[in-house]
């Protein structure tokens, strides 16, 4: 259980995610747990991740065996990664292919919203890779990020950082599988050409 959101905004980008653990009705907080961030620094992009909680150190591990990482710069190179990576997911690190014959693609089984100087992308657990115009949230307060980002998104007053934060906060505030203290990252984008 988690929130992750990513805001893109009068030229930056921000990606937030709450820091709570769930298992079952077990809530860890992070005065409990000293790892526990959600926001990885790949290269030059901020990768937030939901899921199960093992995911964060399979992919600290996947990330951190790589030469060269990824530069998750477009749709198409994301969705390439992605796909390599799935495959690397069940013969490194043991995903068990999905019992449900309903669904025509395997899942990876996490949600992941990517940030960098391009723009702000989603990648579903069936491989969609999106970019995003404003924002975006997965996870399980993501509803709640959702309105809350979009009741503010037009205040002058509330830059990329502030709005995603401001959902990440409503998602806490309703969700009880999203809880404080919130993990935040903003980097300038580039001019679109």
């Amino acid at each position: 259980m988690t929130t992750i959101a990513v805001v893109r905004k009068q030229g930056v980008a921000a990606i937030a995610a709450d820091t709570l653990t769930k298992w079952g009705p077990v809530k860890e907080s992070s005065t409990y747990v000293r790892n526990h961030e959600k926001i990885l620094k790949v290269g030059e992009s901020f990768v937030a991740i939901t899921g199960n909680a093992t995911f964060k150190h399979i992919l600290h591990d996947y990330f951190g065996s790589m030469d060269d990482l990824p530069g998750l710069g477009s749709v198409a190179e994301i969705f390439r990664f992605w796909n390599r990576l799935h495959g690397d997911f069940k013969e490194r690190y043991f995903l068990q292919p999905e019992e449900d014959k309903e669904d025509a693609i395997e899942s990876t089984r996490l949600d992941v919203l990517i940030a960098n100087a391009t723009g702000i992308y989603g990648v579903s657990g069936q491989r969609t890779v999106q970019e995003f115009a404003k924002f975006y949230a997965y996870g399980s307060g993501s509803d709640y990020a959702l309105g809350a980002m979009y009741s503010v998104y037009d205040r002058p007053d509330m830059d990329a950082d502030a709005i995603a934060r401001h959902g990440i906060a409503a998602a806490a505030e309703f969700d009880d599988g999203t809880g404080a203290p919130f993990q935040s990252f903003t980097m300038a984008l580039r001019p679109i050409a």
